[in-house]
């Protein structure tokens, strides 16, 4: 029996893909973008974390287990119970993380699963993973979601701890054999809202694509900030804020003027 890790399982999701979705958050990731907002999910592992409970003027901490290790049938049970709402809405599933191609065993047996149930599939996904196990997971998703933050690769290592070789090969696979993508591009001030790198960006799409595939701007949020300390890891941000209206929508306009389709958010 195929089994996974799995960190949490998120109902009537509305940003994660078309219509009502449930969004099923894989841990482990072999990226530790320094942005992360969920870095419970990098380590592949069930891991123990302080949670800390105030009451008024009291603080009690507890211990909390991050990760559940469930079966293929366990995710299907707890996902068929909303079928309803994905039939009405067009919606389906999300396989989210951290980052599901950790676990590319698991994440097949729920993409067959899924389309054997008739469910719509979406794969929210950085796209590192060796080509011949991109191509096999590819061929059962209906959309993918895909995070583009470098083409620099020198930058991509220093901000992700990744090259992006892979991630650029297998989304060119994904564009050339016309699969349905929507490119993902972290607004992180000071680190990927660089000119140059915009820049760059804008180059690579047009030579994918002739500008014919949507692109989200997803704004740096401090939320996730609490969730180093419960897990005692490093805050790479500091104080950094989060780009303003007028930022957002200065690069949705720069991408838009090359021919892009553009939104902000998810």
């Amino acid at each position: 029996m195929i089994k996974g890790i799995i960190f949490d399982i998120k109902r009537y999701a509305l940003h994660d893909g078309p219509g009502i979705r449930t969004t099923v958050f894989f841990k482990g990731c072999a990226a530790t973008c320094w942005w992360c907002h969920n870095p419970e999910s990098q380590e592949i592992t069930i891991e123990k974390a302080l949670r800390i409970n105030r009451f008024d003027q009291n603080a009690i901490e507890e211990e909390e287990t991050i990760g559940k290790e469930l079966s293929v049938a366990d995710v299907m049970t707890e996902i068929s119970k909303d079928q309803v709402f994905y039939d009405e809405s067009g919606g389906g599933i999300t396989f989210s993380g951290g980052e599901p191609l950790m676990q590319p065993e698991f994440l097949h047996a729920l993409l067959i699963a899924c389309q054997k149930a008739g469910l719509s599939t979406t794969l929210d996904t950085t796209g590192y993973a060796p080509f011949d196990v991109f191509a096999t997971i590819s061929e059962n998703v209906d959309l993918f979601l895909y995070d583009i933050k470098f083409i620099d690769d020198r930058l991509h290592q220093k901000y992700t701890g990744l090259s992006n070789t892979y991630i650029l090969t297998n989304l060119e696979h994904l564009i050339s054999n016309n699969k349905n993508v929507i490119l993902r591009f972290p607004v992180i001030p000071g680190i990927t809202d660089q000119k140059k790198n915009i820049e760059d960006v804008i180059h690579y799409i047009l030579n994918l694509n002739q500008g014919g595939i949507q692109i989200d701007l997803l704004p740096y949020h401090k939320i996730a900030r609490h969730k180093y300390d419960k897990l005692n890891k490093d805050y790479l941000m500091g104080d950094t804020n989060p780009p303003s209206a007028v930022d957002m929508s200065r690069i949705k306009e720069i991408l838009e003027a090359a021919g892009l389709t553009v939104t902000i958010g998810g």
